[in-house]
């Protein structure tokens, strides 16, 4: 079975169909779906979500969009959110150098002080990267404690390698799949056990679904292209992502199947 290993389950787009878009997930073959959260608001709702439905679980954290409303009241609640049984990852947290919806220095603040608390709490973080390759090296080579996955990895060669080299995850969506994309190049350096596919849902939704909302089930047409790209069998693209997922997440992911 499959892992979404990235998925915004909690966001509005699903508020209408998402018992179906979970039916849907595990009719597809995705046994586990990682439901993130990107603000306290969001990530209670995933949690919630996870407690409600066998084959999903949650993370914690604040997106770089909204690194401004970091403060020691967020810190203490992730604290706490991350010792909670269905969270098994701190973030989306990360840098943000294209839209800087939050000023940089305040971005370079709350993924420092979150990749601190995913160590203290023995979490892997789940890190967003655009257009800040360099800074985002940096505070990765500040934390050596914390495993990192470069969520939905559309940056250059220098962070993929040293993300690799400090032995993070690399987890690839529906991107793979457009027909501009050229990164295949990069994936080939990625140690077979360090892969993974994702969503992003619902941003991101691959070919041939591209131009509609992204769900999970979709995660099955970016395990395909990365396949292609490998020269491997599906099943065993399958396969691979998924132990990697299940280690990287450790014990607290099941991959059961999804079940309401």
């Amino acid at each position: 079975m499959l892992v979404d290993t990235h998925c915004h389950l909690a966001d509005p787009a699903f508020d209408a169909d998402r018992e179906a878009v979970l039916t849907r997930a595990r009719e597809a073959g995705v046994g586990h779906v990682v439901a993130v959260g990107e603000n306290r608001a969001r990530s209670e709702q995933a949690a919630d979500l996870a407690r409600r439905h066998s084959g999903v679980s949650a993370t914690a954290g604040l997106h770089p969009h909204e690194a401004s409303a970091w403060d020691s009241d967020l810190a203490e609640w992730l604290a706490r959110a991350l010792q909670d049984p269905v969270v098994v990852a701190a973030g989306e947290m990360g840098l943000d150098y294209h839209y800087d919806f939050s000023p940089r220095d305040r971005q370079r603040e709350a993924f420092d002080a979150q990749m601190a608390l995913a160590a203290e709490a023995g979490r892997p973080a789940v890190v967003h990267a655009r257009d800040a390759d360099d800074d985002v090296a940096a505070v990765l080579r500040n934390h050596p404690r914390t495993v990192a996955i470069l969520h939905s990895f559309s940056s250059g060669a220098g962070l993929l390698r040293a993300g690799v080299a400090l032995g993070h995850y690399v987890s690839w969506s529906g991107m793979i799949t457009f027909r501009r994309w050229d990164g295949a190049s990069l994936v080939r350096e990625v140690p077979a056990d360090r892969l993974l596919v994702e969503t992003d849902a619902p941003y991101l939704a691959p070919v041939p679904h591209r131009g509609r909302r992204n769900e999970p089930a979709y995660v099955a047409e970016t395990a395909a292209r990365l396949a292609e790209v490998l020269g491997l069998p599906v099943e065993e693209v399958v396969s691979l992502t998924t132990a990697n997922a299940a280690r990287v997440f450790g014990s607290r992911l099941t991959v059961t199947g999804l079940q309401q």
